[in-house]
């Protein structure tokens, strides 16, 4: 049973519905409780997975017949399970995506050593402070979050008919960025490092993609709302930009480079783990708007290098596979599986 109780679709619950597929072709069953209204709900039921509304402990309780574990990924989901599986000998799994440092230490500690048997870590970034605030390191596992790799890249002509749509011209250079608008996440960066460069590169075009509020940005920058088709997204880009003053892991990154473009991003949390300095992209310090401009100066005044860099990121991309996070992911299960058979 998956636990998740967001009622948007942003990359926990994408990250989510991947896993299900992955481990749904490893053979597993697998039901998924989220709310009745919610993004995930639908395209949970869409892709053939039984779905159950979740409306609390004792509702999600009544669907655990038959289920030898449950698995939360986030921190209210974990809540919820611990409640309704309180009693009933079965393995607790949580995901732990972000990397904030916890408010409350010893919380933090207890609601993680005491609710649940073992623990994903989305990256290095995200274990580290598990440890920090005094969660055992051995019921710890880094899983970095999985994404599709793209069976091969963008033809030019795909790359022509997508910058097209979104209104670039020949000669313009295109950094995108793709995420929920929100403070963590620097889209307020970005559209400020475009600005300082208006003189300086006038052929810079911006694209915000997602979802959320913000102020209007001047002509140079668009905001399409929410990308349905990424593969289009991802070909009408010269370069990906991740301002993040936090990210726990940074999907839409390696999402990226497995689409061949190079990225900036800040160099925080999971984001240190995905871009490999020099040579699929930058790390800037996050939060610096005149970084992030430098970065992308350097960016296009070598696009030969950019391309080399985006070949390099193709080639690096199979690593954070969907397939490869459902192994991994099914071996962790299997550990706390056999230690409950042992007892």
């Amino acid at each position: 049973m998956h636990v998740d109780t967001a009622v948007s679709f942003r990359g926990g619950q994408e990250a989510l519905l991947l896993l299900a597929r992955g481990l749904r072709s490893r053979g597993h069953q697998q039901k998924i409780a989220s709310p009745a209204d919610s993004a995930l709900t639908r395209q949970a039921a869409e892709n053939g997975f039984e779905t159950i509304p979740l409306t609390g402990p004792l509702g999600l309780r009544r669907h655990l017949q038959r289920c030898q574990i449950v698995h939360s990924h986030s921190g209210r989901a974990q809540t919820i399970a611990f409640a309704a599986t309180m009693r009933i000998p079965l393995v607790r799994i949580t995901t732990r995506h972000v990397a904030f440092e916890p408010r409350h230490a010893a919380v933090h500690r207890l609601k993680y050593t005491k609710t649940c048997d073992g623990i994903i870590a989305v990256s290095e970034a995200v274990r580290r402070v598990l440890v920090e605030a005094g969660v055992p390191d051995g019921k710890i596992e880094v899983i970095h979050t999985g994404i599709e790799i793209p069976s091969a890249p963008a033809t030019q002509e795909q790359r022509a008919a997508a910058r097209d749509k979104f209104g670039f011209r020949h000669g313009d250079f295109v950094a995108g960025h793709l995420g929920a608008f929100t403070f963590e996440k620097g889209q307020d960066i970005a559209i400020t490092a475009a600005q300082t460069l208006r003189a300086r590169m006038p052929q810079l075009r911006l694209i915000l993609a997602g979802e959320g509020a913000l102020a209007a940005a001047p002509g140079a920058i668009i905001m399409p709302g929410f990308i349905e088709n990424r593969e289009e997204f991802f070909a009408a880009l010269d370069l990906f930009v991740m301002p993040s003053r936090s990210e726990g892991w940074g999907l839409a990154a390696a999402e990226a480079l497995a689409h061949g473009v190079p990225v900036v991003a800040s160099a925080t949390g999971g984001l240190t783990e995905i871009v490999d300095p020099g040579a699929t992209g930058w790390l800037v310090l996050a939060g610096d708007a005149q970084a992030l401009a430098g970065a992308i100066v350097e960016a296009a005044s070598d696009l030969e290098r950019l391309r080399e860099m985006g070949i390099r990121a193709r080639i690096s991309a199979p690593r954070f596979s969907s397939d490869r996070t459902a192994e991994l992911t099914e071996a962790f299960y299997k550990r706390f599986l056999h230690a409950s058979a042992e007892i």
